[in-house]
């Protein structure tokens, strides 16, 4: 027993001296010059922030957190990452606005191809100069990313606010679990959406059992609800994965 409560007080005695200096990640990583270093994201990094994490070719690099995060271990920092975060988007510093220089207009362009219903993801946006632009293309890239795209859009193109839309959670023919919730009360009934719809949006669902139509609004894959708390489920203003 004696034994192996000094091996245990060995290992936390070892785990102690080995441990690096917290840090935290930076909620908006910049890179000035081209060169990703572990002080261009993270808040502390010390001596270890000249450290080189990659090296960046467009105007922005998006890398593998697991990755980064063992490498900033390796040279006496620890990230813990309690958001689980999988990937870290790195910007430029010189990001020019729409209407900048020469009177080129600078837009947003897509990086790779999409198939119908792909979600954009942030590397998969990029600002290019073109000569126009169509009127509903986003000022910002936080109103494209975590959209679907609703036909295939090819790389290079304009990115326009009409090509994309909501992610959908109920699509035309699925069993819909409808919810009826009001102070305490919750009731539930399966049905047949009549119609596709994404997160927040109305839906009508055919109940199964009496086959009417019931009016309500989709608040996660397969499911909808109905009744005074429905509202709730209906956001004005989605938060966004941001690069920026």
């Amino acid at each position: 027993m004696r034994l192996l409560a000094t091996i245990i007080a060995g290992l936390l005695i070892a785990s102690s001296a080995t441990a690096g200096q917290s840090v935290m990640l930076r909620p908006d990583a910049v890179d000035e010059d081209g060169i990703v270093t572990l002080a261009d994201l993270f808040d502390g990094a010390g001596s270890a922030g000249q450290v080189k994490v990659a090296a960046r070719s467009g105007q922005i690099t998006v890398l593998d957190a697991g990755l980064v995060q063992g490498l900033a271990r390796r040279n006496g920092l620890d990230w813990a990452n309690a958001e689980g975060i999988r990937r870290i988007v790195v910007r430029g510093e010189a990001v020019e606005r729409p209407g900048s220089a020469r009177g080129n207009i600078e837009v947003l362009t897509y990086a790779r191809s999409l198939a119908a219903g792909e979600i954009v993801q942030p590397e998969d946006l990029v600002w290019t100069k073109v000569a126009a632009a169509p009127t509903d293309s986003p000022s910002d890239a936080d109103q494209a990313i975590g959209l679907a795209a609703r036909r295939p859009l090819r790389a290079g193109a304009v990115v326009s606010m009409r090509d994309i839309s909501a992610p959908q959670v109920i699509k035309t023919g699925d069993l819909v679990t409808v919810t009826f919730v009001s102070e305490g009360l919750s009731l539930t009934l399966q049905g047949k959406a009549m119609a596709s719809a994404a997160q927040g949006e109305n839906v009508s669902v055919l109940n199964t059992s009496s086959k009417k139509i019931i009016q309500a609004v989709a608040n996660g894959p397969g499911q909808a609800i109905i009744g005074p708390y429905a509202q709730q489920f209906m956001p004005t203003a989605p938060a966004r994965l941001a690069l920026r």
